[in-house]
């Protein structure tokens, strides 16, 4: 079957790769997304590992929309109980680049109401729609050439509700970022892993689960699981597969914030996480924490900034540039930041940036390599 899986501005690629690992083929890479065929295993599989994949939708038609009652007419056509059963729940998610038809609530409504004429005229019942928890989703996408796109959603839930955040704490970052951020990284799980800024403990988290070799899906359930075709049989399988390839890891991953809440939200995350025995977090602050001998790697998401004084936060990222210079020696350290004027009181030279989205804030992904002698520019 033919996949499209969505993910974050930034991350094609590393979803790619992270698609072709579990046997996906035909994989194409679009703009915040990865087009990729596969088989029922695939599907699971994918929804169970992706660390950077958002959601996995599953093409079921295709066809033109002169405007909103074409959409509806066609709509009409399909056999809707090959996808939905009458006792289910159904939900529509619509999107729309259309310059004729820009309100997707309405699309969302319009293909709704298709539906449930359908199952009316075929049954004299209709289904009922559940917004916020339903068994079945579907996604629709017009394009600006008023293509239209209907599809299965597979994953329900995005694929970043991993199920450990019990409390995201002040502008949490993304799990899935996070985990982008750990696999461009190039962090290889055989040297120490290091967050001097951890807040709520997400890059942790993220890096463990590498480390751990734990399917970042292994603690929720998906919408693929309501489908008529699911095959309890493979899925178990599949599950039992991941468990298995689970491991112990005693490298250290560890983290420090000077924030008490955060720690301790963090630890409760990491603890949902069953990742207690691969992570160690403390309350201090950056300047006094003391990293393993290196090599090893720093990725951090310091303060933007973008509300605080100038001179604050350019004396902030001045300090991290001591902090990593001072101790950090045979590391490399990589540095999310929104803010493109403090990121360079840091005061190193980045060997690579990669342009990444965080929320809607244009960030850059910095590398800075910290070898013995590593002078100010």
């Amino acid at each position: 079957m033919e996949m499209l899986v969505k993910t974050l501005a930034g991350l094609e690629n590393v979803l790619a790769e992270e698609l072709r690992a579990i046997g996906a083929q035909n994989i194409t890479v679009l703009n915040r997304a990865v087009n990729c065929e596969g088989d029922q295993a695939v599907l699971y599989r994918a929804n169970l590992w992706l660390r950077c994949g958002v959601r996995i939708l599953i093409p079921i038609k295709q066809f033109h929309v002169p405007n909103e009652q074409g959409l509806y007419d066609a709509l009409r056509e399909i056999d809707w109980s090959k996808y939905l059963q009458l006792h289910q729940t159904f939900a529509i998610q619509a999107v729309t680049q259309s310059n004729s038809m820009t309100h997707s609530q309405y699309l969302a409504l319009k293909t709704k109401d298709a539906i449930a004429d359908w199952f009316r005229d075929k049954t004299g019942k209709r289904p009922s729609v559940n917004p916020k928890s339903p068994d079945i989703r579907f996604n629709l996408h017009i394009d600006n050439r008023d293509e239209a796109t209907l599809s299965l959603d597979s994953s329900g839930d995005g694929l970043h509700r991993r199920g450990y955040r019990t409390d995201g704490g002040a502008a949490p970052l993304n799990e899935v970022l996070a985990a982008g951020m750990v696999q461009l990284s190039g962090w290889q799980a055989d040297q120490p892993f290091v967050d001097i800024m951890c807040g709520s403990g997400t890059i942790l988290i993220e890096a463990a689960m590498v480390a751990a070799r734990q399917a970042p899906g292994m603690y929720r359930d998906f919408a693929f699981q309501n489908w008529q075709d699911f095959s309890p049989g493979i899925w178990k399988e599949i599950k039992a597969e991941a468990r298995a390839q689970r491991r112990p890891y005693d490298i250290p991953i560890l983290g420090c914030d000077m924030d008490f809440k955060a720690i301790r939200i963090a630890e409760n995350n990491i603890n949902a996480a069953n990742l207690g025995s691969y992570i160690r977090v403390k309350r201090s602050s950056f300047q006094k924490f003391l990293p393993p001998e290196g090599p090893g790697t720093v990725v951090t998401n310091p303060p933007y900034g973008l509300r605080i004084d100038p001179e604050d936060i350019n004396g902030l990222y001045q300090e991290i540039g001591d902090k990593l210079k001072t101790d950090f020696t045979g590391y490399q350290a990589w540095i999310l930041s929104g803010n493109l004027d403090a990121i360079k009181s840091v005061g190193l030279r980045p060997s690579r940036k990669i342009h990444l989205l965080n929320s809607q804030i244009p960030c850059k992904f910095h590398k800075f390599e910290l070898y013995a002698g590593t002078k100010k520019v």
